[in-house]
C-alpha cells in the first residue's frame, strides 16, 4: 500500500522541489502540488511526464489514481500573488 508519505518520497528524491504538498489517506487515491525550478519552460505534459517518470512502476502498480498540479516557482508566486490580492 502506498502513502502520501511514501509518495512525497518518491516525487521529492527524483524532482527539486521548492514545494510539495501530497494528500490522500486511503493509500491508492492521492493529490499533489508540486513546485519545482525544473518545470520552467515545459509544457504541462512535458511537467507531466517528469512526475510519472519519478514515480516508475509504482504509478502502474499502487497508485490507483494521482491528480496534480505542476507549477515553476515563479508561477506558485504569482498565485499566491493573486490570492491575496483577491
Amino acid at each position: 500500500m502506498m502513502t502520501k508519505e511514501m509518495l512525497r518520497e518518491l516525487i521529492g528524491s527524483n524532482i527539486d522541489c521548492t514545494e510539495l504538498d501530497v494528500r490522500g489517506d486511503d493509500g491508492a487515491h492521492f493529490e499533489a502540488t508540486i513546485v519545482a525550478p525544473a518545470f520552467v519552460g515545459k509544457s504541462r505534459v512535458a511537467r507531466h511526464q517528469l512526475v510519472y517518470a519519478a514515480l516508475g512502476e509504482h504509478m502502474r502498480e499502487a497508485i490507483h489514481a494521482l491528480s496534480f498540479k505542476t507549477l515553476t516557482p515563479e508561477e506558485r508566486a504569482d498565485a499566491v500573488e493573486k490570492g491575496a490580492r483577491g
